[in-house]
């Protein structure tokens, strides 16, 4: 399953935006308001949002000024979540989430949805920095 968020431009450098990415901590600034749990672990966090389980993420790989991807900690839900980054200007840059998961075909239904409102929710709060 493949779930693209829009592309939005912010106020800040790709390096700003990078470099905001790759301190973990910062994702609490991005969630949805219905989060109940965050927590940063060296290269990983965990977060709960209301009503659906915790989750682990992890820092997969990172480009500079380009791209950084988080992985499932968990192998049960093979998932990936990137930022890919374009800078637009010197003190402007474009960012735009993909979220690639391998489920089986009712798992895909019953999350899509769900996966599809968290992602457009991580892209608004982006375009606010």
């Amino acid at each position: 399953m493949n779930i693209q968020g829009n592309k939005v431009t912010t106020k800040k450098s790709a390096k700003e935006i990078y470099t905001f990415f790759t301190e973990l901590s910062n994702f609490k600034h991005l969630m949805p308001e219905n989060i109940e749990k965050f927590e940063v672990d060296g290269d990983s966090f965990i977060f709960g949002l209301k009503g659906m389980p915790e989750i682990r993420l992890v820092l997969k790989e990172k480009r500079e000024y380009s791209n950084i991807t988080l992985g499932a900690a968990s192998s049960k839900l093979p998932f990936t979540l990137a930022a890919n980054i374009e800078e637009v200007s010197e003190n402007s840059s474009s960012v735009q989430l993909q979220f690639n998961g391998e489920f089986n075909a009712m798992m895909a239904m019953m999350i899509k949805a769900p996966l599809t409102k968290f992602v457009t929710t991580l892209t608004d709060n982006i375009a606010g920095l």
